[in-house]
């Protein structure tokens, strides 16, 4: 197995069920548990990515899965933004605007005239934050199921 370095990664629908993801999901949860306090977790599990109103992919290079994320159906024409994680072995590589370039235009793709996400307030999301901005994500009240959250930031952008 390679270390993923060394060629381009593949981007492409894949099951958050998958035993290569599970690894990768695992450390996104845990990193999510360790930076907001549990009721402020909103990330979701393995089966729930799964779902039928979920689209998950991956971003694997040299038998290596180096990022997840998902996008779920969440009101007609309104898509949001699940999971994305790459992990800290391929950071600073790119993978994060790639994945999230993918994510917007699958939901387009899907008929999405919008798409919105929730992060953390914390410092550890400081990077995720600023990576949403500059795609032109803009703060936004609580979406879908969610409630007002003092952990939470909410983002969205309309879908040309």
């Amino acid at each position: 197995m390679g270390n993923g370095k060394d060629e381009a990664p593949e981007l492409r629908r894949d099951s958050p069920l998958a035993p290569d993801v599970a690894p990768v999901l695992a450390r996104h949860l845990a990193m999510m548990r360790a930076a907001s306090p549990p009721e402020s977790v909103h990330a979701l599990p393995a089966d729930a990515l799964a779902g039928p109103d979920v689209a998950f992919y991956s971003l694997r290079a040299g038998g290596q899965v180096l990022a997840i994320g998902a996008i779920r159906r969440i009101a007609p024409g309104h898509h949001e933004i699940k999971s994305m994680h790459v992990v800290a072995e391929a950071r600073g590589r790119g993978l994060s605007r790639r994945m999230l370039g993918h994510l917007i235009a699958a939901a387009r793709a899907d008929g999405a005239r919008r798409i919105s996400l929730e992060t953390g307030i914390e410092d550890a999301f400081i990077p995720a934050r600023a990576l949403y901005a500059a795609a032109g994500f803009a703060p936004c009240g609580p979406f879908g199921d969610y409630g007002p959250d003092p952990h939470s930031v909410f983002m969205t952008r309309a879908l040309d």
